[in-house]
């Protein structure tokens, strides 16, 4: 069901990716993949109808449970809750790698002690097999471990030729950052890695989305209805999902826009709430550049002044560049622009 809110596990359940699912399964044997895209675009169900089809053994990392400040503690048990979703793929290879204890369904890792193993150690014996490593959002791994990781991961682009690595992201600058493409100190810096871009439906792919979803519920939706949701979403894949569930159970076209934007300002406030953690200042000051931006403040003159206004001081340049890069890093906004519509409308409404 094209509604159905849950990722996608199967080609016949996507829509209008098949050059993309193509792609990236033609690409499996690099050693380095990068899916990105903003939010909501679909990555997770292309990583997943992709890693099904390969018949290749993987192991799925969701880097969205880790903590800002995670330590190896926190790290460690992501992976072998990863690992033990495993088991039925790579279970002969894990029960031989000391460090690496098996417990009925589940796997430990010790990651610190006699036993302790490394990463880097945990890829090399890994390498015994073809097998494929996913991490979604893989920019959640930005933090103290990160010269860590990347090291691991640099050790097997060089050694270990039967992993492949897909690291998703939707903070697209930040998920570079992450790797240090652009850092020369970073052992990842001057590496090829593929990168497929997800882009939103067009209009006329939106249009089809709905009309297809409707019709699998045997839900009639007048033109003008269809219409008027791609204008508000904006061939966001996630969002017209949402809308068509709300729509096939009853609920009216403002009653989805108003849910919409209660989602959209609510992972504002999420983001707004980590940057208070820094200060409050801080957490203002993103709040005065969302919202100026959502004024259509589209220049940097027009959002310098539009900030100060609001703060009531002449912030520095360097101050209002760093958010700037930041809300950049974080595929919020680009050029000034949102490049989500909805978070568009929901910053609207901040105060």
């Amino acid at each position: 069901m094209l509604f159905d809110e849950r990722p996608k596990m199967k080609r016949e359940e996507l829509f209008d990716r098949e050059k993309e699912l193509n792609e990236l399964l033609s690409n499996l044997h690099r050693p380095l993949i990068l899916l990105t895209g903003v939010r909501r675009i679909g990555k997770t169900s292309l990583l997943l109808v992709a890693l099904n089809e390969s018949k290749i053994p993987y192991i799925l990392i969701d880097a969205r449970k880790l903590k800002e400040n995670y330590g190896f503690k926190d790290l460690y048990y992501l992976l072998s809750t990863s690992l033990s979703s495993s088991l039925d793929r790579l279970g002969e290879v894990l029960k031989k790698i000391k460090g690496v204890n098996i417990l009925g369904m589940s796997v430990e890792l010790s990651w610190k002690g006699r036993n302790y193993i490394s990463l880097a150690d945990l890829f090399d014996h890994l390498n015994e097999k073809r097998v494929i490593i996913a991490i979604d959002e893989a920019q959640r791994l930005r933090g103290p471990l990160s010269k860590e990781i990347r090291d691991a991961i640099a050790h097997a682009y060089d050694y270990d030729r039967n992993l492949t690595f897909i690291l998703t992201g939707s903070e697209i600058g930040l998920l570079y950052d992450f790797l240090g493409i652009e850092d020369q100190t970073s052992p990842l810096y001057g590496r090829y890695y593929y990168e497929l871009n997800l882009n939103r439906f067009s209009r006329s792919e939106s249009e089809g989305f709905l009309e297809k979803g409707f019709e699998e519920y045997n839900v009639k939706v007048e033109k003008n209805i269809i219409d008027d949701i791609v204008n508000f979403l904006d061939g966001i894949p996630g969002w017209l999902t949402l809308a068509g569930n709300y729509l096939v159970s009853g609920k009216s076209l403002e009653d989805v826009k108003k849910i919409s934007i209660e989602i959209a300002l609510n992972e504002i406030f999420n983001l707004l709430e980590s940057k208070r953690k820094v200060s409050e200042i801080v957490s203002r000051r993103y709040r005065y550049v969302l919202k100026c931006i959502s004024e259509g403040k589209n220049t940097w003159s027009k959002l310098f002044e539009c900030v100060s206004e609001k703060e009531g001081t002449a912030i520095s340049s360097n101050t209002l560049s760093n958010v700037l890069h930041q809300l950049e890093g974080m595929s919020i906004i680009q050029n000034y622009e949102f490049l989500d519509p909805v978070y568009k409308e929901a910053c609207k409404r901040l105060l």
